[in-house]
């Protein structure tokens, strides 16, 4: 036993003191202690027989056999998501009683970020005599049923409004910006509620499906999330988010980003105006169109005179008392210039062989009518018809491409155009097309509630119980979006957040501490750089051991064992203590 090791009584007024194995060490003129076990409630006699063997002496008859692992649990990975969870002040946030539905909640959470998994599965994970973690043992649970699981859904859609509107206090207080987007999660079984066939974005046919749309902060941490049916549209969900922006969260200044398939012209003249909310969006091709073929007096778009990665402020007649924010990107055009060489191409091909069909002998492709219909189902997959002057007649099929379309549609080649209700003093041009590209933020979320922590499939069937799931599922996000701040210097991510670059257009580029983390696969200080979940794994090795003296088995206490330089760097980052994780009685 090292000589550090040693037996600590801390006084506590009125009360019997605190006894505590520590772990005492020098570190340069100060003395850090690492608490081990707390072994107060072990009998006064085993209390002194430790003593004495950490002090060298012989205190029972068989040392060897001194102590027995009763039981040994994964307890790093709990420790670190539960220990921000707590930190985040979620658990008081989700409810002031601390009763079993609130464990439950608690726990749920936590078992979504480190094993996500079904409602029945996540049941016996965290249930005392099933358990797979410390998670059940710290939050006191016992035995978990799966209709245990069901009804805490039903407890979670029911604070599910005092939840979101403590969130948005915490992250959305004064005017700010709002990024908002909406995607789909296919379903099992046929009895859902909300399920229905629509867009999927999961590539799954045959499948039904539901929609949800996430709010978030300017920086992309999640606020709220409301569930649609299956076939909502993206447009249909703008007018629910507004009601519960300024009914429900009381705010009033605030500017909704949105891409242009949800900030349509109908939803910002039906629904944004009226509200008194101000947008930032983007403008579609044909918008941009318009403008570039407008009289001088109407728009100042003029492509030619565009600086590559530069920002230019227009007006609009078709855009009264908004911003027209003009952005040119070279290497975006260089692209659609190749793949427009490309579809060109191709579309030629299928041309030519339609005619080889039609001029061949015999052939049964004649009529006018009928090669046309050929045509249009061979073509139309390219969406290139506009650049062609196709002329059919009953036996011939002729084509050539129209140069005045491709070369006015060459000169729009890496031009978009963010659209904005805010003026200059609300926010600047440059930071009005960051905002609008700080959108990937919310499809980032919706990978990670996809693929991390496994939103799909979706089998419960009620439409109380989906929507708590995918609140649950957004609860959990909201502590690994945290965590994942704070373990940056471990993990494949720039925490170089000061690095700019030099135009909202361009690039971002990495940082140079995250190119030398991709290059070395080693942090500055010397450890293995991971992926969250790999951390999470590598953390989950740290176990919470409950140990007994072999004479007397009825007697035991918790300990831990040192921790690994990364685990212990892991938990200094989250400024969390692993071993003061004590139940909750």
């Amino acid at each position: 036993v090292p000589m550090s090791i040693r037996i600590d009584k801390i006084p506590n007024r009125n009360s019997p003191p605190t006894i505590l194995i520590r772990d005492n060490r020098r570190k340069g003129k100060k003395i850090i202690k690492k608490t081990l076990c707390n072994i107060t409630h072990l009998p006064p006699a085993i209390i002194a027989g430790i003593e004495i063997l950490l002090k060298g002496g012989v205190a029972f008859d068989s040392s060897n056999d001194l102590l027995d692992t009763q039981q040994s649990l994964p307890h790093g990975h709990v420790a670190a998501v539960l220990g921000s969870f707590k930190s985040l002040g979620l658990d008081r946030i989700l409810g002031r009683h601390n009763n079993r539905l609130h464990r439950l909640a608690c726990a749920a959470v936590v078992a979504r970020v480190i094993c996500p998994a079904s409602k029945l599965e996540t049941a016996r994970l965290i249930s005392c005599d099933t358990s797979a973690s410390s998670l059940g043992t710290l939050l006191s649970l016992g035995p978990v049923s799966g209709n245990e699981m069901l009804d805490l859904l039903d407890w979670l859609v029911k604070r599910q409004p005092w939840i979101e509107k403590s969130l948005a206090r915490r992250h959305l207080e004064g005017g700010t910006l709002v990024l908002y987007d909406v995607t789909s999660s296919y379903v099992e079984g046929q009895c859902n509620a909300l399920a229905a066939f629509g867009y999927n974005r999961d590539g799954k046919k045959g499948k039904k499906q539901i929609v949800f749309g996430l709010l978030c902060s300017a920086e992309g941490c999640p606020v709220a999330v409301e569930v649609f049916r299956g076939n909502t549209s993206d447009p249909l969900t703008v007018g629910p988010q507004i009601t519960k922006l300024k009914r429900r969260f009381g705010i009033t200044q605030i500017a909704l980003v949105g891409d242009r398939g949800m900030l349509t012209a109908a939803r910002i003249r039906d629904d944004l105006r009226p509200s008194g909310l101000d947008w930032v969006t983007i403008l579609n091709s044909k918008q941009i169109r318009k403008l570039a073929a407008g009289s001088p007096r109407e728009a100042e778009l003029r492509p030619d005179e565009l600086v590559a990665d530069g920002v230019m402020e227009i007006s609009g007649a078709d855009f009264p008392g908004e911003r027209l924010i003009v952005c040119f990107n070279p290497r975006r055009a260089k692209d659609r210039a190749r793949n427009r060489d490309q579809l060109l191409s191709a579309t030629e091909s299928e041309l030519a062989s339609i005619a080889a069909s039609v001029a061949r002998q015999g052939s049964k492709l004649r009529g006018s009518a009928n090669i046309a219909k050929r045509v249009e189902q061979g073509i139309g997959k390219w969406k290139m018809r506009k650049h062609f002057i196709i002329e059919i007649d009953d036996c011939e099929l002729k084509w050539q491409r129209r140069s005045d379309t491709i070369e006015a549609e060459s000169r729009l080649d890496g031009i978009y155009i963010i659209r904005t209700s805010l003026n200059t003093s609300a926010i600047g041009a440059r930071q009005a097309v960051e905002s609008y590209k700080n959108l990937s933020q919310v499809e980032q979320a919706f990978r990670t509630i996809k693929n991390g922590l496994e939103v799909r499939p979706i089998y419960v069937y009620s439409a109380n119980h989906v929507r708590g799931h995918v609140f649950l599922c957004m609860l959990a996000y909201y502590v690994e979006w945290h965590m994942r701040r704070k373990l940056a210097p471990l993990l494949f991510q720039d925490d170089d957040r000061q690095s700019a670059r030099r135009s909202p257009v361009a690039k971002a580029k990495p940082s140079q501490r995250a190119k030398q983390k991709a290059d070395t696969k080693k942090t500055a200080d010397g450890h293995t750089v991971s992926s969250f979940a790999s951390l999470l794994e590598h953390l989950k090795g740290y176990s919470r051991l409950k140990m007994a003296v072999v004479s007397h088995p009825e007697h035991t206490f918790i300990t831990y064992p040192n921790p690994t330089p990364l685990q212990e760097r892991a938990f200094e980052l989250l400024q969390i203590n692993p071993r003061n994780m004590f139940p909750v009685e």
